[in-house]
């Protein structure tokens, strides 16, 4: 309806129609009686057009308006214009025919009147139901949303529940990998209880034999203070040599089996210590464990060298001062083995880690430095420094990558290919003493690993040896030695 209205307002029919009127009246005079009828034939066209137009528009409003809409005005201007229009085309309408045309006019406005008021109790109805159905449609719409609350709420808690389970898992992976790691550590620490008690018999053994000795010795010396007096010394005579022995040699044994111990808690302890340590750092669990090996392998050839220089110190010092009765090679062990203390182990780290600075073999990151695994290169030069002090002092196989592997030096580390006869890296070096294995170390086995190994460095094992400078360096950055001591201190 509202396009055909429009389209009826755009094309201005009432307008185009003055325009004809005015123009036909203007030459009305001037026209023929045939031009005078065409001129009126076609505005009656475009008036009757006019009038279909708006039916048309008139049909449109009453359909929209329902069945009821707009019935009184139909009733009381469209009808009677109609019947007004229809006795004027047809003035000769008897009086029978109109009272006809009453009657069936009430009788229609009767059956409007009753359709209207059916309509409306129809209507009140319907608005009735309308509202009962909305109070219900609001039921329906809160009990909608509580239950969509009970699923937020549900599933919030599923969430929060799911998490908390993976938390748990996760928390469980973590707490088995640890039980794992102490199993390990505990099995370790059973073998060195096990070598504790083999060395707490050797000692028990060791203490028995002495003590019979030392009883044998009480007697031999009561019989002789019994049959012969005392002999006169002169002023030129010697003192009186004993062949008892030195500190150092009462306590070999107990010393051995302590550094064996030491030794192993080093694997197991300080050792996992540095490579967490590392691991911060270096993402590479092959290049975390050759730092380890290597500094292991440093410090044991630092402490040797420091032992060394100490030691020729110790003989220098004591060389004018000693009488006996021992030796001064066992005066001068036996002194370092009471005054441990001495080393100067910081001077030691500090060439252990300008070594490893140098070695082409690790790298690590910029921002930081070996100084980071000085807590395990400390413990290996207190350890390795107090491991000369035996007879025959304790030493780590030479060991290089590539090298054919040994079963009796080493054990294969479990990422090992167990069928490959070459070693890629080592892990943990072995003690040596003499030229037997008292505790095995750990090496990676690959294949190929001779020609990878090789490729990069013809000696990953280096000997260490101090340029003169740098001998001068660790001769005057010890803190106490015996070449500065006085006689009060030996």
């Amino acid at each position: 309806m509202a396009d055909t209205l429009r389209r009826l307002v755009n094309i201005s029919s009432y307008g185009s129609l003055q325009a004809r009127l005015e123009s036909w009246h203007r030459d009305y005079h001037v026209n023929s009686c045939d031009q005078n009828l065409n001129r009126c034939c076609e505005l009656i066209e475009l008036t009757a057009k006019v009038q279909g137009q708006l039916f048309t528009i008139l049909n449109f409003a009453a359909a929209e308006g329902g069945h009821y809409a707009g019935v009184d005005t139909l009733k009381t201007r469209l009808l009677p214009w109609l019947g007004t229009s229809f006795s004027m085309a047809q003035p000769c309408v008897s009086d029978d025919t109109s009272l006809q045309l009453m009657q069936d006019s009430a009788l229609k406005e009767k059956k409007i009147r009753e359709l209207s008021v059916s309509h409306d109790n129809n209507m009140q109805k319907m608005e009735t139901q309308l509202c009962s159905t909305r109070l219900q449609l609001d039921s329906v719409k809160s009990e909608l949303a509580d239950v969509q609350l009970e699923l937020d709420d549900t599933k919030d808690k599923s969430a929060t529940t799911l998490l908390a389970t993976e938390d748990e898992i996760l928390q469980l992976k973590a707490d088995l990998r640890t039980t794992h790691e102490q199993l390990e550590v505990y099995k370790r620490k059973v073998e060195v209880v096990d070598e504790y008690e083999r060395q707490v018999r050797l000692l028990r053994e060791e203490v028995a034999y002495l003590t019979s000795e030392k009883s044998l010795l009480r007697e031999r010396l009561s019989r002789s203070r019994s049959s012969s007096p005392p002999p006169r010394r002169g002023r030129s005579s010697s003192p009186p040599r004993s062949e008892s022995p030195t500190r150092a040699q009462l306590t070999q044994s107990s010393r051995h089996a302590r550094l064996l111990s030491r030794f192993s808690d080093l694997y197991a302890v300080e050792r996992l210590e540095a490579q967490s340590l590392l691991r911060r750092y270096v993402q590479d669990l092959a290049m975390v464990q050759k730092i380890i090996f290597i500094a292991a392998v440093e410090s044991f050839q630092t402490a040797k060298l420091a032992y060394r220089q100490f030691k020729l110190r110790v003989r220098k010092t004591l060389s004018s001062t000693h009488l006996g009765p021992e030796s001064l090679e066992e005066a001068a062990v036996d002194y370092i083995v009471r005054n441990l203390d001495l080393y100067d182990v910081q001077a030691s780290i500090n060439d252990v880690i300008n070594a490893m600075n140098v070695n082409p073999r690790i790298s690590f990151p910029p921002e930081v430095d070996f100084s980071l695994v000085s807590g395990l290169i400390r413990e290996t030069c207190r350890l390795a420094f107090a491991m000369q002090t035996l007879d025959p002092p304790l030493d780590l196989a030479f060991s290089s990558d590539g090298e054919l592997f040994s079963d009796n030096k080493y054990r294969r580390s479990y990422d090992s290919e167990f069928a490959a006869p070459l070693v890629l890296y080592h892990v943990w070096p072995a003690l040596m003493e003499g030229g037997g294995v008292l505790v095995k170390g750990e090496a990676v086995t690959r294949r190929g690993a001779l020609w990878r190994s090789r490729s990069r460095s013809s000696s990953p094992v280096r000997s260490r040896s101090l340029s003169p400078s740098r001998a001068l360096t660790f001769s005057s950055t010890r803190s106490k030695s015996p070449g500065r001591l006085s006689a009060s201190w030996l």
